[in-house]
């Protein structure tokens, strides 16, 4: 892997649950604003979907875009999160 691979992965395991992030933003924050479409190969290729949260970042439009699992999938993990989120801050 490498190293900006790993800046990549770190930066979206970083993303908190309920929220988004544009692959455009992760690309900015590896230090690359222009490296969009490689951060969404880098997600593509996650090794570790259910440690780092891939489905968490967006296109700049706020689309969906790709999910290695399929865009439904995506976007019901989304809602999940928003609405455990949402429960979460009631208490």
């Amino acid at each position: 892997m490498n190293f900006f691979t790993v800046k990549v992965l770190k930066i979206v395991s970083k993303i908190p649950v309920g929220q988004v992030r544009t692959y455009k933003w992760v690309a900015s924050e590896a230090g690359n604003p222009r490296a969009a479409r490689a951060v969404g190969q880098i997600m593509k290729n996650n090794p570790y979907p259910l440690i780092i949260p891939c489905h968490r970042v967006v296109r700049s439009n706020k689309e969906i875009g790709g999910y290695a699992f399929g865009k439904n999938y995506k976007k019901l993990l989304l809602e999940l999160e928003r609405n455990v989120k949402c429960l979460l801050s009631r208490k």
